[in-house]
This record gives C-alpha cells, sequence and structure tokens, in this order.
C-alpha cells in the first residue's frame, strides 16, 4: 500500500531555500505543499518555479496552512529563532536550517517550546544524513578503525567582501564559524560528543566578524578535533578521523562527500563511492518524515540535545574571541 504523502512547506524563498526544494523532489512520498515569503511576489515566483501550489505573502500564513505538515526553514540565521516559534506555535513540525539559532540562549528557547508544544523539531544538519558520512559512522560503531583519536576537519571558501552580505554582517550571524564552521563542529561533536575543553583564535574583519578561525577541542579520554573554518580563505574542505587502528577519509568537500575511504595498516585501502540525487537534502528530509510517520518528537541521529550543545560550544568560541551580535548587547 502506498503510504501517505507528507505535505511541506517552506519558510523563505532565497538560494538554500530554492535547493531544499529541488532535493525534496527526488523523494516520492514527500509532496511540496507551499511556500511563504515576505512578499507575493517572491512567493508566486517560487511557487511558480517548483510547481507550489500554495503560496503565501507572509510567514504567518505559511505556519497557519491547514494543509501543511512540515515546514523547512531557511532564512538567515538571525530569524531561526523567530520562524521556528513561529510554526511550533501554529503546531507544525519544523526542519530548521543549520546553524539552529545565534545562540545557546536561543536554541534553549526553542527546544524547550517544542517540547512542551509536543510538536517535532530538528536541526536541518543534512551532511549527517548522506549516504557516505552514514558509511562512516558505520565503520566506526563497528570498530573498523580502532578507538577514534582525532579528527582533523576544514571548510573555508573565499568570498568577495561584501559589508551588507550576510556572511559579513554582525546582525545576520555573519562570520565563518556559524556559516561553515558548524560543519567540522558537527562532525567532531558525531564522533566524539561534546568536548570538555576547547581553545579558539580567530581574525576578525572589518566589520567585526570572524573570517577565518582555528578550533582545537578536547575531550575525556585525550581526544581531539583540530578545526578551521573560513569566508575570505579556500581550504581543502576534508576531514579525517584518525583512530588507533586506521583512518576514515570524508573527500573534499567532506560536507556534501560523495566518497569515503577506509584506510588500515597492512591492508587495502577501501573506497566507498556514494552519489546521491540532486544537493542531497533529501536525506534530512526523509530522516524528518521517518521519524513523523513513527510518532518521534526528535530525531536519534541529530537529537536536540546535541543542537543545544553545539549552539554552546560555539558561544565559548566566540566568547574567547570577544564576538558579539548586536542583540546580544540588549
Amino acid at each position: 500500500m502506498e503510504r501517505q504523502r507528507i505535505r511541506w512547506g517552506i519558510l523563505s524563498t532565497g538560494r538554500i531555500a530554492q535547493v531544499f526544494a529541488q532535493s525534496l523532489a527526488t523523494l516520492p512520498e514527500a509532496q511540496l505543499q507551499a511556500v511563504g515569503s515576505r512578499t507575493a511576489a517572491a512567493a508566486e515566483a517560487f511557487g511558480t518555479r517548483f510547481n507550489v501550489p500554495r503560496r503565501h505573502a507572509s510567514y504567518a500564513a505559511l505556519a497557519h496552512d491547514a494543509e501543511v505538515d512540515v515546514i523547512y526553514i531557511g532564512t538567515p540565521h538571525s530569524l531561526h529563532a523567530e520562524n521556528c516559534l513561529l510554526c511550533l506555535e501554529a503546531g507544525k513540525a519544523v526542519l530548521c536550517e543549520k546553524p539552529f539559532t545565534i545562540n545557546a540562549a536561543e536554541a534553549e528557547r526553542v527546544i524547550q517550546f517544542a517540547r512542551q508544544q509536543q510538536v517535532f523539531l530538528m536541526e536541518a544538519m543534512w551532511t549527517r544524513f548522506l549516504p557516505a558520512v552514514v558509511q562512516a559512522r558505520a565503520w566506526l560503531a563497528n570498530g573498523m578503525i580502532g578507538e577514534p583519536r582525532l579528527l582533523l576537519a576544514d571548510f573555508g571558501f573565499r568570498a568577495e567582501f561584501d559589508p551588507k552580505s550576510r556572511l559579513f554582517a554582525p546582525a545576520l550571524g555573519g562570520g565563518a564559524l556559524l556559516d561553515v564552521g558548524i560543519y567540522p563542529l558537527a562532525l567532531a561533536s558525531m564522533i566524539f560528543g561534546p568536548p570538555q575543553r576547547l581553545t579558539s583564535m580567530a581574525h576578525l574583519g572589518a566589520t567585526g566578524v570572524d573570517e577565518q578561525c582555528g578550533v582545537i577541542l578536547g575531550y575525556p579520554n585525550g581526544q581531539l578535533a583540530v578545526l578551521a573554518a573560513a569566508n575570505r580563505t579556500d581550504t581543502p574542505k576534508e576531514a579525517t578521523i584518525i583512530g588507533t587502528a586506521g583512518r576514515i577519509k570524508l573527500h573534499a568537500a567532506f560536507f556534501k562527500a560523495t566518497q569515503v575511504t577506509l584506510m588500515r595498516s597492512g591492508q587495502p585501502e577501501l573506497t566507498v563511492h556514494a552519489p546521491y540525487e540532486s544537493f542531497g537534502y533529501q536525506h534530512e528530509a526523509a530522516e524528518v518524515m521517518a521519524c513523523l510517520r513513527a510518532g518521534r518528537l526528535e530525531s536519534e541521529i541529530m537529537p536536540l540535545d546535541e543542537s543545544l550543545q553545539l549552539m554552546r560550544t560555539m558561544d565559548e568560541i566566540r566568547r574567547q574571541w570577544g564576538l558579539r551580535y548586536p542583540q546580544e548587547m540588549a
């Protein structure tokens, strides 16, 4: 018997929302039912491009659309908490783009509200659900590299400086850390859990946000994660997990990896090719739909407590730099 389709709404019409719409189209059991924007014109244009039947000229109208089951939020970081609360209050399940919020205080408020309302919520950490990363997790769980001891990971790209861009604007949560640093941090979290200690350094650019940063995380049994992020420096974008009996390499760009290699002493390398359709966002959407069908309020693969811990880690990193966003200074 064919399962009933789950009806999606997309809140935002920007680039990331377009990528999500294209990825969602690869899932037969997902129906892109509605889109919400701040203007009717943007909603109409998005709806026409992606064949979305219901088009709303406000986020609130989308949140209260009775023909929508779950909403993907793809707005700038600074709006995530506000948008999540709007949708959750309307009883809609939510998949919110990473980073979850601007800081841990916002994340805690959103998570508490979702739990009070008994409504599903998940951070859209799409990399975690890609087939190559699923394979890496399986190798780790099966002890294929022994005890993981060290993670080396970086994500940096060079953007042209524009103080009004979300990449550089403090009011929008600009900087490399929240935008792309979250990827290596989430990978470290997946492998080692929450850090026991951390040290970090950054270059703060003309607008006061981080244009490149380095982070070292330490864990209770001596494991280390050595991470880097940048939005003005192009880096290899690789990730290597090193254990007592071998290594796992997520090939560049690791955050959208389509192949992963297992290396063990005295044995031939094993490379698994794991391509996917479209941009790969459908894998996180499939997890959301599986959770909804099972009646779960959060994902076991990307749990809310982990999303909160990641925000706390990034708060501490920024504290060491002296970087606060305008909305944190009120």
